[in-house]
């Protein structure tokens, strides 16, 4: 239970989302779906389905499933570059759902105002200030700024240096709520008082008892550590690849085998950038498949933040939860 003091650094980012403590379980693909979104929302935090390579049909499915298990508030996490986004919008705005989280890039044109228009808040990622500022100005109603340090896809900046450059500008402005890196109480509670409204963790959610990731998964997560959560390389100066953390395994180098692929293609012509990097992006999405559900720990993608080492434990979203507000209370009446 959060105290008066957390509770009150936490009131925006709960009142943005309806949520008894503003903790974002973070949308991973594969992970975050039906059991381990209504797990975290019906435990006081917030729920993201991650929508990934959903196609819409499987989208309504997933977020009907949602619905069934939990009353409380969750949201759905959509990657710009999707073929089918502003499908995925109307269905979306079908079931009411109340926030969605766009990732992987700048929102397309027309794709906020979609948003909007079924009355649903729009949160985005700002990597960078003048992006944050962009956003806004595009009418966003909060941002999450997410540091190097996390899993999956990520940007080039540590997630102290983006909190300190962006939370005293603009988090008095809009709720700002930051990721990255985050394994315990003591970081909430320091970001808070930065000015964040609230922050998302991913990887220390992998382990909860509702995921449904592959017992070996979780193993893997339970034996690593932040030295093992390494960031993907770039090949071909031509393919923008946004890099990715994951534990180091043989995965790791069939990546750099399927960029010199793609790079290939794009020499003879065969596929444009775009579909270059959606390529690429149907890669991580197979590779996850084959580490998260298959549990081929191997040969698939680990992708996991630098806060893995953290994560000691399976256990239910709801002690994971109450013991970071636990952990965050005690830090700030220590203070």
């Amino acid at each position: 239970m959060a105290n008066a003091q957390l509770r009150e650094l936490m009131a925006r980012g709960t009142a943005l989302l309806g949520s008894d403590v503003a903790i974002i379980c973070g949308a991973m693909s594969w992970v975050s779906e039906r059991h381990l979104v209504s797990a975290v929302s019906n435990a006081g935090g917030f729920g993201l389905i991650a929508c990934g390579a959903m196609t819409p049909e499987l989208l309504d499915a997933e977020i009907t499933a949602t619905k069934a298990m939990t009353d409380k508030p969750f949201g759905v996490n959509l990657i710009t570059m999707h073929p089918q986004l502003l499908d995925l919008i109307a269905i979306c705005g079908k079931h009411g759902v109340t926030h969605i989280v766009l990732a992987g890039g700048l929102p397309p044109k027309g794709s906020i105002e979609a948003i909007k228009e079924n009355g649903a808040k729009v949160i985005c990622f700002a990597p960078a200030l003048a992006l944050a500022k962009k956003l806004i100005r595009s009418g966003v109603d909060a941002l999450i700024i997410e540091g190097m340090e996390a899993g999956g896809h990520i940007g080039p900046v540590a997630t102290s240096v983006l909190a300190q450059e962006i939370l005293p500008v603009l988090a008095s402005e809009i709720p700002i709520f930051v990721a990255g890196g985050i394994g315990h109480g003591d970081m909430i509670a320091a970001y808070l008082e930065m000015g964040a409204a609230g922050v998302q963790l991913g990887s220390r959610f992998v382990c909860a008892t509702e995921s449904i990731a592959h017992p070996d998964f979780k193993k893997a997560f339970l034996r690593g550590n932040a030295r093992d959560a390494i960031t993907s390389v770039q090949i071909d100066p031509r393919l923008p690849v946004i890099p990715v953390r994951a534990l180091k395994n043989a995965g790791t180098e069939a990546f750099t085998a399927k960029q010199r692929e793609v790079a290939q293609m794009l020499d003879e012509g065969k596929v444009d950038m775009a579909a270059a990097q959606l390529e690429i992006e149907h890669y991580w999405a197979g590779a996850l498949r084959r580490a998260v559900i298959d549990g081929d720990v191997e040969n698939g993608s680990l992708m996991a933040g630098q806060s893995v080492g953290m994560v000691t434990k399976e256990q239910p979203a709801a002690e994971i939860i109450s013991e970071l507000v636990e952990q965050a209370n005690k830090a700030l009446s220590a203070r």
